[in-house]
């Protein structure tokens, strides 16, 4: 059985001290931009920026989008000027900052231990970064890209969510495809690395020296790095499969699903969302307006009836034959896909205000027999988990 293995870069792979690099890498490219931008208010404006990524849960805006409305509204500066200057700042000033970390050797044999076992190996740092420098950091922690084929990166051009909402993970594990098998997330920090990790209900690995590994509490088994290795191989690794059964696990994959679904499309050609990759598979956008028009007409309306009437009776309906009924493939995917993140917030909005009295509330399934509200939105969930394995498949198609 293989496992995906999502590791933290700062101070889990790469001693960072971010209380020291971020002020010292915002210094840096103030200064880099200082002839176009006072420094006193680029500084600002790259505070502003990040607080609005640290606060966004719309799965139809990436963080670049969110941090550049603020930042570059905050300045009078044509963007025009900047943003070729920002990307050589990446290219050649943020390497110099290297000095303000410190390798972990520990860190290079675990992952080189998991590449040997051929586990699925993901850099699930917190998005508030761009690529190039998330990659640099790589270069820093002595994990360079260009050597080690890791499955995912985060970086804030194709990620929605920071790691302090629970929909961060959905996003990532959803970017890999909604792999099956045990799916286990290692980091330093309890509040940012763990906590909503496991609120999605995935297994963590805590780096604590304080404790032998092994040792259980709220945050899970912890230790050095270097434990991190004897814990997987002492582990029945059935037991580090994802859980996703709590209430507050079923709203992060809802919220971050879509936004996964948004950044896969995105690695598809337009000119490619037509194409099938067997017969009688779905295309691209034959699966954007199926999971539009089942938000559209079966999610949203059943959500309705179980909130307005007493134990309602569910008939299921065959959502498959529209495929060809209401001829997708000739349809506008991206129009069908934009459709489907308004429909999906406009449902995330009406659960995000129920009790949990709400969830519970009883119904009557046609295939399921008795259920509950919240039974039926973890079937939404698991919906949107097989279609993401199909766009995968579409993306990485058996040869």
């Amino acid at each position: 059985m293989s496992l995906t293995l999502l590791l933290d870069l700062d101070d889990t792979l790469l001693q960072t001290h971010l209380e020291q690099f971020i002020p010292a890498y915002f210094a840096a490219l103030s200064r880099y931009l200082a002839a176009q931008v006072d420094p006193q208010t680029m500084l600002a404006a790259l505070a502003a920026g990040t607080r609005k990524m640290l606060s966004n849960q719309d799965p139809a805006l990436t963080l670049r989008q969110v941090f550049d409305a603020e930042f570059f509204g905050s300045l009078e500066a044509d963007r025009a000027v900047l943003d070729p200057l920002i990307d050589r700042f990446y290219d050649e000033i943020f390497p110099t900052l290297a000095p303000l970390t410190a390798r972990r050797p520990e860190a290079v044999a675990l992952v080189d231990w998991a590449f040997a076992q051929g586990y699925r190996v993901a850099i699930a740092t917190d998005p508030l970064f761009p690529l190039k420098a998330n990659l640099h950091r790589l270069r820093f922690a002595g994990l360079a890209p260009e050597r080690y084929t890791f499955a995912l990166v985060s970086a804030y051009e194709t990620f929605h969510f920071t790691k302090s909402h629970a929909a961060y993970f959905s996003e990532f594990v959803g970017r890999l495809g909604w792999p099956e098998g045990p799916v286990v997330m290692v980091g330093n920090d309890a509040e940012r690395d763990l906590a909503p990790a496991r609120a999605l209900g995935l297994p963590t690995f805590w780096i604590n020296g304080d404790k032998a590994a092994g040792s259980d509490d709220e945050a899970g088994p912890r230790g050095s790095l270097s434990d991190v290795r004897a814990w997987i191989e002492s582990a029945d690794l059935k037991s580090l499969n994802p859980r996703f059964e709590a209430q507050a696990s079923i709203l992060a994959l809802l919220l971050g699903a879509p936004a996964a679904i948004a950044a896969l499309a995105d690695e598809i050609p337009a000119a490619c969302w037509t194409w099938r990759p067997a017969p009688g598979e779905w295309a691209l956008t034959e699966v954007l307006g199926h999971l539009r028009d089942t938000e559209l007409e079966i999610n949203q309306p059943r959500l309705q009836r179980l909130l307005r009437e007493e134990e309602p009776f569910i008939s299921a309906r065959d959502s498959n034959a529209w495929a060809a009924e209401r001829q997708y493939l000739a349809q506008d995917g991206a129009g069908a896909l934009q459709e489907f993140l308004s429909a999906r917030k406009a449902l995330l909005a009406d659960l995000n205000g129920l009790t949990d009295a709400d969830w519970s509330l009883k119904a009557r399934h046609s295939i399921f027999g008795p259920t509950t509200l919240g039974e039926m939105v973890g079937f939404m969930a698991q919906h949107d988990r097989l279609h993401i394995q199909q766009i995968w498949k579409i993306l990485h198609p058996v040869k």
